[in-house]
């Protein structure tokens, strides 16, 4: 399965009624099990580009498909910043809320819901209410959440971008260790160039309003291990490469 992105561009009419336009010829794709991140300065189109491939916008031009579907409809997981579990649910309830919208037999959503509350480390916490949870806990029950269903894709939408730094560490540890696990193709956006380097297979980086494409990088790391001192160099190379791409916009974006 590979999914295609076609020359994809968004506008928008603003509250004086003009026309905005978002982004502008984004053409990529993201190839079986791997892990593309976009990157970018504030108010280049990035989680309106991830809106889009989920299906949650449509693209003014252009197209979004799967390939390799046999006309299936396409699977989608998605993480956002704003967690959103129902408050009146339990952690178990919310994580197979979306296999009962799927008609799933109780006895397939408690096999399904059990196993990855295990695989993101909430074993022990399934009869808790979001409220009695920690960032990182609501976090973890999110993309149970959206890995229960098995999704084709994954699509994250800055899911650590509120958290401490010591857990958001934490959280990008277990996500390369889940990531490993179930080999998602995934989509995730982040402001964090370190994140993005510490994940990607590619990080595609988007230029300031309209966004476009201004490089597309693959990071020749390891995929587990980046953060050990042999790669810190390069490691720190690749940062700085994707810093200079977006120093002048972001300082631009600043100024607004």
């Amino acid at each position: 399965m590979k999914i295609v992105i076609d020359n994809v561009g968004k506008k928008f009419t603003d509250t004086k009624k003009k026309e905005v336009t978002a982004l502008e010829n984004i053409n990529f794709s993201i190839d079986k099990e791997e892990f593309v991140v976009l990157v970018g300065p504030s108010g280049c189109g990035k989680s309106t580009l991830l809106n889009i491939v989920g299906g949650l916008m449509s693209p003014t031009e252009g197209s979004v498909y799967f390939e390799g579907m046999d006309n299936k409809q396409p699977n989608l997981g998605i993480v956002f910043q704003e967690i959103a579990l129902f408050p009146w649910r339990t952690v178990f309830k919310n994580v197979v809320y979306g296999l009962e919208e799927k008609g799933l037999s109780k006895k397939e959503q408690k096999e399904r819901g059990q196993h990855y509350i295990d695989m993101v480390g909430l074993t022990g916490f399934e009869n808790a209410y979001p409220k009695q949870l920690s960032g990182g806990m609501k976090q973890r029950a999110g993309i149970a959440r959206a890995l229960a269903i098995e999704p084709d894709l994954l699509l994250m939408d800055e899911p650590f971008s509120a958290l401490d730094a010591q857990t958001r560490t934490l959280m990008q540890e277990e996500l390369l260790t889940i990531w490993n696990r179930t080999k998602l193709s995934t989509l995730y956006v982040t402001h964090n160039i370190q994140e993005a380097v510490y994940l990607a297979d590619r990080v595609i980086v988007l230029s300031r309003h309209p966004g476009q494409i201004k490089d597309i990088i693959s990071i020749d790391l390891p995929k587990t291990g980046r953060g050990e001192e042999k790669y810190r160099m390069q490691f720190e190379q690749y940062a700085d490469a994707i810093w200079q791409l977006i120093r002048h916009d972001a300082a631009e974006a600043l100024k607004e």
